[in-house]
């Protein structure tokens, strides 16, 4: 019997149709025959994954987040931070009322050993600190000469999640001070292998140069035909302030004898600007007091008209005669323009008459 469908109103039951069998079922399957030589072909030829399988043992975890006040291009540069250390974690905001301790809490609670805090000050100054969480060290700097990945639009590109290069100046190993900045930098911005969202590829480098008694930060994308290096961005100046021996707090281990901080740096460039205004009244003053002053008469030198020549004096006319008057030729256009205009309306007022009459 074949299988009926039955119909919910109540009908004659209709025979369900069968389910139409695909060609590849209904012929007989084919019996494959592989030989040694095609399998060492066929693995021969296959790719091997671009992922090795091995276990993140780095679990280093950098929280970065900033305070309250900060302008757009703080904010996008928090954000290519983010994008570029894939080993990274974001927070709100935090209060500018709070304590700096407060971080470590943040810190702990988030499961982060480091930390990179902007803060900002007078919507105008911005902070940075690096920290290691929650034993120390820190470090404040000053950021200086932001220009963000969106700002620059350079021609270099790098993959998302890859895992960079970091170079060094020579410089970082002649200072003890320089030397922890490099290993707290290290252990920040490097990527840890095997790291979940990482990629296993090395594209590009994060530099840090030793410039004018300051940290220089900048991004290159490697070009794998000649190793070349094309800036990616972001770009930095980190100014150093202090090095403390706790998270955001503790001892100070050292303190930079050539930082200026933005009030003072302001301060000096007003009192540059009033010394000048200054300086021009002071040379107003003087001119008016010279102006006030008498003129001391000088005796007459009779050797001064030495070499001076008379000129010829040249004999006086007087007119008796009334000059002619000028014409003005404006006027007698106007006269010879209305008499013209007067004789070609006579004329056509005679022509109207002669019409009517015949």
């Amino acid at each position: 019997m074949a299988a009926t469908k039955r119909k919910r109103r109540g009908g004659l039951a209709v025979q369900a149709k069968k389910p139409k069998r695909n060609e590849k079922d209904a012929a007989p399957p084919a019996k494959r025959h592989t030989t040694a030589e095609e399998v060492e072909e066929e693995e021969r030829d296959r790719i091997p994954g671009p992922v090795c399988k091995g276990k993140w043992k780095n679990k280093e975890r950098i929280l970065i987040f900033s305070s309250r006040g900060i302008n757009f291009r703080t904010r996008h540069l928090m954000q290519d931070l983010r994008m570029l250390m894939p080993h990274s974690k974001a927070d709100t905001k935090m209060d500018r009322k709070d304590k700096l301790f407060v971080i470590n809490e943040v810190c702990e609670m988030k499961n982060c050993n480091k930390c990179i805090y902007f803060e900002a000050k007078k919507k105008q100054d911005l902070y940075m600190w690096l920290s290691n969480s929650p034993h120390g060290p820190s470090a404040k700097f000053l950021v200086q000469n932001i220009h963000t990945l969106a700002e620059l639009k350079m021609t270099g590109n790098c993959l998302k999640g890859s895992r960079p290069l970091l170079s060094f100046d020579p410089a970082f190993d002649e200072l003890p001070h320089y030397a922890l900045l490099k290993e707290l930098l290290i252990q920040i911005f490097s990527t840890p292998r095997y790291h979940p969202k990482s990629q296993p590829f090395v594209d590009h480098v994060f530099t840090f140069t030793i410039l004018d008694n300051r940290i220089w930060f900048r991004n290159f994308q490697i070009i794998e035909e000649d190793a070349a290096l094309v800036e990616i961005g972001p770009r930095f100046v980190l100014n150093l302030i202090k090095i403390f021996q706790g998270s955001f707090g503790g001892p100070t281990l050292y303190e930079n004898p050539h930082y200026q901080s933005p009030n003072m740096h302001r301060r000096v460039i007003r009192s540059i600007t009033a010394a000048k205004y200054r300086e021009k009244q002071q040379v107003k003053d003087v001119q008016k007091l010279r102006k006030k002053e008498t003129k001391t008469l000088l005796p007459h030198d009779p050797t001064a008209d030495v070499f001076v020549t008379p000129a010829e004096e040249k004999p006086i006319e007087i007119q008796w005669v009334k000059p002619e008057p000028k014409v003005d030729l404006k006027a007698r256009k106007k006269r010879i323009y209305k008499r013209q205009r007067k004789m070609k309306q006579r004329m056509d007022s005679g022509k109207k008459n002669k019409s009517m009459e015949t």
